[in-house]
């Protein structure tokens, strides 16, 4: 593109070579600030979506140093689907939020259900495919077992588990390194009435209001073996809060504090 124009009789010409160049200056510039701009964004949704990391690469989480008094609820459930739904009923009356810790398996064929725990605020963990002892398995079942379920729990509500308690609370070297290896941070637990042989509803509350404290993970069961449980959680949970405590998610529990864990040789 050039301009024309005559000056004592004789025709010029200026490039606008420089106009063009300028222009793909500006636009370079552009995309540069929305390139660094999307960055930001992608950045600030990381921190805000990755809160927890693994804690320790070594030891599996079952309790947490705190000074505040909280201290988290948590429930392991494969199978059935009624004690479930008296545990969440309870939990919305009581305005407390836990973690449950799900099989892929049961997942899959309750959608539902997982569903309507997301909705209600709680977290979402898993507990492997098919609730089989690692500890039994080879490196590579153990990982594929791993892997099945943390997709299981994505296609049934969305989200991708990144805390897995060991089947029977049986773990390893070589689970720990597979978890490891998968960015899945192994979680155990401090206080444990055995609600699961249904030893009484008095006798789960009164273990575990002995045996909580600050920065303890109780492992209750949601699973519809445990028939006792959904009439022992409201009592554990009104003492704890006369206490001076509060329930919250296991991330919510690490999210501030120093942890401590179940190191193993």
């Amino acid at each position: 593109m050039t301009i024309e124009w005559y000056k004592h009789g004789e025709r010029s010409e200026v490039s606008m070579l420089w106009i063009i160049n300028g222009k793909k200056v500006k636009n370079i510039l552009l995309i540069i600030i929305a390139a660094f701009v999307a960055a930001l964004i992608l950045f600030v949704q990381k921190q805000e979506t990755s809160v927890f990391a693994p804690i320790d690469k070594s030891g599996a989480l079952s309790r947490v140093e705190t000074n505040q008094k909280h201290l988290a609820l948590t429930f392991d459930s494969n199978w059935g689907d009624q004690q479930i739904k008296l545990i969440l009923e309870t939990l919305k009356a009581e305005k407390v939020k836990a973690t449950f810790f799900f099989s892929g398996e049961w997942a899959e064929r309750h959608s539902d259900i997982v569903k309507e725990v997301l909705k209600d605020g709680h977290e979402i963990e898993t507990q492997g495919m098919r609730h089989e002892d690692y500890t039994q398995l080879s490196v590579e079942e153990t990982r594929r077992d791993m892997l099945l379920s943390r997709e299981a729990i994505y296609k049934a509500c969305g989200v991708r588990p990144e805390l897995i308690r060991p089947p029977y609370g049986k773990i390893n070297k070589e689970v720990l390194q597979t978890m490891s290896a998968l960015h899945l941070q192994p979680v155990l637990w401090s206080v444990n009435p055995q609600d699961e042989t249904n030893p009484g509803y008095e006798a789960i509350v009164r273990q575990v209001l002995k045996d909580a404290g600050k920065g303890d993970i109780i492992r209750l069961h949601a699973s519809d073996s445990a028939k006792q449980t959904y009439r022992a959680l409201p009592l554990i949970i009104r003492e704890m809060k006369n206490r001076g405590y509060t329930f919250v998610t296991i991330k919510d529990l690490v999210s501030d504090a120093q942890t401590k864990h179940r190191l193993l040789d």
